[in-house]
């Protein structure tokens, strides 16, 4: 493989581990603020980045490739509300999504099909992430003057039985 993409890779593995912590500490966030369902789902959201990190770190031993696995840095967690959290994730998923399209540009300008190939399920799995926070945000938004329906979009969603903790 091309140093410069199994650089990449490993980075990517801690970026998506970075993604967890980032998860996990809004997580805590939404639980101090007796927002449980904002807490549910942004749980089940540091798992399935656990998750996409450990599909790159298989990926990188199934082609025999050296794994380096950086320091992970600790997520900034001052959000000032809910909005300012689900912002945030949104945010970052995109900053997630450009350093993939890289990562499969790279391995597409190197003739790197396996890699390219393995990447686009991480595109694909790109596009849902930020929907998902794109429409949290826009419902938590429309109602951003009302404490209440923020609190009833929290109940709705530790109700969803999609986000299973």
């Amino acid at each position: 493989m091309d140093n410069k993409l199994l650089d990449g890779l490993n980075k990517q593995i801690n970026k998506e581990l970075y993604s967890a912590y980032l998860y996990f500490a809004m997580s805590t966030y939404f639980l101090e603020t007796n927002m449980e369902g904002f807490a549910k789902v942004i749980k089940e959201q540091a798992k399935e980045e656990i998750e996409h990190a450990k599909k790159i770190y298989n990926y990188l031993i199934a082609k025999d490739e050296k794994i380096i696995l950086y320091q992970i840095d600790a997520p900034d967690s001052n959000w000032i509300n809910p909005i300012d959290a689900i912002k945030s994730a949104l945010t970052h998923e995109k900053y997630v999504t450009k350093c993939i399209e890289e990562l499969f540009k790279l391995s597409r300008d190197i003739n790197d099909y396996s890699t390219e190939i393995f990447l686009q399920w991480f595109i694909t799995e790109q596009v849902e992430e930020e929907d998902k926070f794109k429409t949290l945000l826009e419902k938590m938004e429309n109602v951003q003057n009302c404490d209440c329906e923020v609190i009833h979009i929290d109940r709705n969603l530790k109700l969803d039985s999609e986000y299973v903790e």
